[in-house]
């Protein structure tokens, strides 16, 4: 005799389970549900068959610009010293091409120094700090390398320390404006950005200086509170690596001529001679030989930047491709943004947590790579687990709008 439970229907094409009108004995019911397959499984999606034109989504380095051939550099300058005639017209456009596109103030200065951001960053702490007492923000990687930087190698005695886990900033409010303020624009591990400089006094006698490597020709940079701008070429405008842009204001400049530093200062960082700045290093007479081949690289992008409509354009697309990103984390229960307040979402490196353990995250990154479809997206190595896409300038919305078919793949892939 067939039993009861046995009048329970599985509609396979509909992937539904419709039950006859009848008493049910739940224990060989469920036991049964157990052992039955559903066509297709829910959490089961097809491959996409489209993938992104560009798989490069690293936060560093990024992107080369869409359309760009080495091919197509002017290396007039390549076997040439970078203190001829060629080299250093070539280093001052960098300098001053910089300044022109960014829309500097009157009176700031651009100069190419050695050793990527970081190098532009510490030959400045190194060159100014002492002065007066020290405020450090850190919420993320690179924040608390300045710290390390000030607190364990400088070793300065006065230094007020205000930190945050990833996802949040600190409260920027305790700057002091008669201290001299360290903090990053936007954090490149983290996701989270700075939203505004009201924070910082228009009447400060102290020099905020601030890591802006991955925010320069991607956020609105209010240079007149920002005294110490540095960033690195190979972030937005997806240059080569190895060289440091720095920017000076007036009033960085003034420091640096009116204070010297008690400890030694290695060559590479020394920016002044006889108490007065070396005016040179910001008209493109570099410290040390930069890498000329990079420098018609970093020129190419420039050029391109002004190409797209300038440094309105170059934000533009950044912003419209975090968009991209929100869209989908908004109506993806199982991802979210690093970043705990919406106004602070990096439009550069975008941070997002999985609703996944370690392993099986690091599984996705495995998988798009496999696939070609994403490379080097994995969240820093000293971040919280997840995904970090860069959504810089150089990246095409059009490739974003394609890799998020493949997101969803790979989390119902490992998640099953």
């Amino acid at each position: 005799m067939q039993p009861s439970w046995a009048a329970s229907i599985v509609d396979i094409s509909k992937n539904t389970l419709f039950a006859a009108p009848q008493t049910v004995d739940s224990t060989p019911f469920f036991l049964f549900l157990q052992h039955i397959e559903l066509a297709p499984k829910m959490t089961n999606l097809p491959k996409p068959s489209a993938k992104p034109k560009n798989p490069n989504f690293s936060s560093g380095p990024c992107s080369k610009r869409p359309g760009y051939d080495v091919n197509n550099l002017d290396i007039s300058t390549l076997g040439r010293s970078h203190r001829s005639s060629i080299g250093k017209t070539a280093l001052g456009r960098a300098c001053s091409d910089t300044a022109e596109i960014l829309g500097l103030p009157e009176g700031y200065r651009v100069g190419v120094v050695p050793a990527s951001d970081t190098g532009a960053v510490e030959m400045i702490l190194w060159s100014v700090l002492g002065a007066r007492p020290v405020d450090i923000f850190a919420w993320e990687a690179f924040g608390r390398d300045w710290l390390t930087d000030v607190t364990k190698q400088l070793k300065l005695d006065n230094v007020n320390t205000y930190t945050a886990d990833y996802g949040h900033l600190p409260d920027l409010t305790q700057a002091n404006p008669d201290h001299d303020t360290i903090f990053t624009w936007n954090g490149t591990t983290a996701g989270v950005k700075v939203e505004n400089a009201d924070w910082i006094s228009d009447d400060r006698t102290g020099l905020t200086i601030c890591d802006a490597t991955s925010a320069v020709f991607a956020m609105d940079m209010p240079w007149e509170k920002l005294d110490v701008i540095t960033y690195s070429w190979q972030k937005v405008l997806g240059g080569e690596g190895a060289h440091g842009m720095l920017i000076l204001s007036p009033r960085a400049v003034e420091r640096l001529e009116s204070y010297t530093p008690t400890w030694p200062m290695p060559k590479i960082f020394r920016m002044t001679k006889g108490g007065k700045l070396v005016e040179g290093i910001f008209r493109g007479e570099t410290i040390n030989t930069p890498s000329m081949l990079c420098v018609a690289d970093y020129l190419d992008a420039l050029d391109w930047v002004r190409s797209i409509g300038g440094l309105p354009a170059s934000i533009a697309k950044s912003s419209d491709n975090l968009a991209v990103i929100k869209g989908f984390v908004a109506s993806r229960p199982w991802a979210h943004f690093f970043a705990q307040n919406p106004a602070q979402i990096s439009n550069t490196s975008v941070c997002l947590t999985l609703d996944l353990n370690e392993d099986q995250v690091k599984q996705i990154v495995k998988l798009l790579d496999a696939e070609a479809v994403a490379f080097d997206i994995g969240a820093y190595r000293d971040a919280p687990a997840g995904l970090r896409i860069w959504c810089g300038a150089t990246v095409e919305k059009s490739d974003l709008e394609a890799l998020l078919p493949w997101l969803d793949w790979a989390y119902h892939e490992v998640s099953a």
